[in-house]
C-alpha cells in the first residue's frame, strides 16, 4: 500500500516514504537555490557521515544578483555552473536554475571513454548471431537516446568505487552496463508495440519498419540474450535484482492496460505502475552498479533510493511533457497518453478539481475536438503544477540519497542528472 501524504509506499517489498504533495506550486518560485561545494577526495567512508556536504544557500529572488555566503569555496559542478544541491527543503526554482543549462553530453562527459566502449560493445553483443535483429535493434540504439541507464551505472560505479578505494571499473560493472541498456531496449521495443508507436524519437518504431512479427522477437531475443549475460554475472544478488526488473515491466503494463480510461485510478496505483515501468530498472542500475563495487548494504540501499526516486521523477516530468510540449519537440503526437485512455499524474490532480474533465474521458474522446478540450482543462486546472511539485519531490529525495558519497565529479554529475531532469520543465 501506498500513500503521498507521508505514509510508507511499498515497493516490492521496500518499506520507503513518501513526503506529502501540496497544491501550492508557488512555494517553489520564492527561492534561487545555490549549491557550493569543496571536492575533497580525502573525505572518510560510510554512509553514516556527510562527505564534504555543501552548504545550501537559500535567496530570496528579487533581482538576478542575490546576497549569499558560504563556509566553503563555490565550485563549478562538472557542466559548468555551481547549481549540484541537496536538502532541498525549500523546493527548487527552476527558473533560477535553467540559466546555465546541462546538456546530456556534457553531463556525461566524465564517463564519455566508458560509453563509448558500451556502444561498441553492444553492436558486437547483439548481432553477433542475427544481422536483422541487430538492425532492428539498431533502429533503436540509433534514435538518438541518451544512454542514461548505463551512464548512471558507471556514474555509481565509479563514484563508490572512490569510496571503496578502487582505481578501475570491474568487467561485471561494464557487462552490467551493457545488460541493462539492453534491457532497456527490449523494454522499449514491445512498448511501441503495445501502444501501436509509429514513432520513437522522431524517427519510425521497429515494427513499423519490420513489421510487429520482427519487432516482437528483436524485443524476445534481447531479453534473452541479457538474461544469459546477467547469468554469467555469477553474482546472485544482482541476478535476481534485474530478474525482478523483467517482472515489473509485464507487471506495469498489466496495470496500465486495465485501467485505461479509469478516472477513479489513484496517485498511488499510478506511482506504482511509474515505479514498474520506469524507476525499477533506474533503481536496479544504480543499486547493482555499488554491489559490483563491494559496497556494504547501507550504500547500496542509498543507490537504490536514489535510483527509485530518480526514475519516478522522470516519469513525472515525461508525463507533463506529453501536454506541454509540442509533437515536434516529443517525437510523437503531444497528449498520446490521455488519447489513449492513459491517465498520468496532471490528468489524476486536475480531475479532483473538474468534473467536467470525467465525463470527457469516460466518453473515451467521442466528440470531434474533445481531447483538446481535455488537455486544456488540465492545463487550466493546475494538473501540470500539482504534478510538477511532485516531480521535485522525488527529485529531493534522490538528491538525500547521496550524502553517503564522497565528494568526486562522478557524484556532482549524479547530482546533475536529477537537476537535468527538472530543467526539461523549467
Amino acid at each position: 500500500m501506498m500513500s503521498v501524504t507521508g505514509k510508507s509506499i511499498d515497493f516490492a517489498g521496500k518499506n520507503l516514504v513518501s513526503c506529502g504533495c501540496s497544491s501550492n506550486a508557488s512555494s517553489f518560485d520564492r527561492y534561487t537555490v545555490r549549491n557550493y561545494a569543496k571536492l575533497n577526495s580525502n573525505n572518510s567512508k560510510g554512509c553514516g557521515r556527510d562527505h564534504g556536504a555543501r552548504k545550501l544557500v537559500c535567496c530570496k529572488k528579487r533581482s538576478t544578483h542575490c546576497r549569499v555566503s558560504s563556509m566553503k569555496t563555490a565550485q563549478p559542478t562538472v557542466n559548468g555552473g555551481t547549481h549540484a544541491f541537496e536538502g532541498l527543503t525549500t523546493g527548487l526554482d527552476l527558473k533560477g536554475y535553467s540559466e546555465d543549462p546541462i546538456s546530456p553530453a556534457r553531463l556525461f562527459e566524465v564517463v564519455a571513454d566508458d560509453l563509448l566502449t558500451l556502444n561498441k560493445n553492444l553492436q558486437s553483443i547483439v548481432g553477433a548471431e542475427n544481422p536483422v535483429l541487430m538492425s532492428a535493434a539498431e533502429q533503436i540504439f540509433s534514435a538518438g537516446g541518451k544512454r542514461m541507464r548505463p551512464a548512471l551505472v558507471f556514474l555509481v560505479s565509479r563514484a563508490t568505487a572512490e569510496l571503496l578505494g578502487l582505481k578501475e571499473l570491474t568487467a561485471k560493472h561494464r557487462r552490467l552496463a551493457e545488460i541493462i541498456e539492453m534491457i532497456h531496449t527490449a523494454s522499449l521495443i514491445h512498448d511501441d508495440v503495445l501502444d501501436e508507436s509509429d514513432l520513437r524519437r522522431g524517427k519510425k518504431t521497429v515494427h513499423q519498419m519490420f513489421g510487429t512479427r520482427v519487432a516482437v522477437l528483436a524485443g524476445d531475443f534481447m531479453f534473452a540474450q541479457s538474461s544469459w549475460y546477467l547469468a554469467n554475472l555469477e553474482n546472485i544478488q544482482v541476478i535476481k535484482l534485474i530478474s525482478q526488473v523483467i517482472k515489473d515491466f509485464a507487471s506495469g503494463e498489466i496495470k496500465q492496460a486495465s485501467s485505461l480510461f479509469d478516472c477513479d485510478v489513484q496517485l498511488d496505483e499510478y506511482l506504482i505502475k511509474s515505479y514498474y515501468k520506469t524507476a525499477s530498472l533506474i533503481a536496479a542500475s544504480t543499486k547493482g552498479a555499488a554491489i559490483f563495487s563491494g559496497a556494504d548494504s547501507s550504500v547500496t540501499e542509498k543507490m537504490y533510493e536514489y535510483g527509485r526516486n530518480l526514475g519516478l521523477s522522470f516519469q513525472v516530468v515525461d508525463d507533463i511533457l506529453d501536454f506541454t510540449q509540442s509533437a515536434e519537440q516529443l517525437g510523437k503526437p503531444a497528449g498520446s497518453d490521455l488519447a489513449k485512455g492513459n491517465l498520468t499524474a496532471p490528468v489524476i490532480f486536475a480531475l479532483e478539481k473538474e468534473p467536467k474533465l470525467r465525463d470527457i474521458i469516460e466518453s473515451e474522446f467521442s466528440e470531434v475536438g474533445s481531447l483538446e478540450e481535455a488537455i486544456n482543462l488540465v492545463k487550466s486546472c493546475g494538473g501540470i503544477e500539482r504534478a510538477q511539485e511532485l516531480a521535485k519531490e522525488k527529485a529531493d529525495l534522490a538528491i538525500q540519497s547521496l550524502q553517503c558519497l564522497p565528494q568526486s565529479v562522478f557524484r556532482l554529475a549524479l547530482e546533475d542528472m536529477v537537476a537535468y531532469n527538472l530543467q526539461r520543465i523549467a
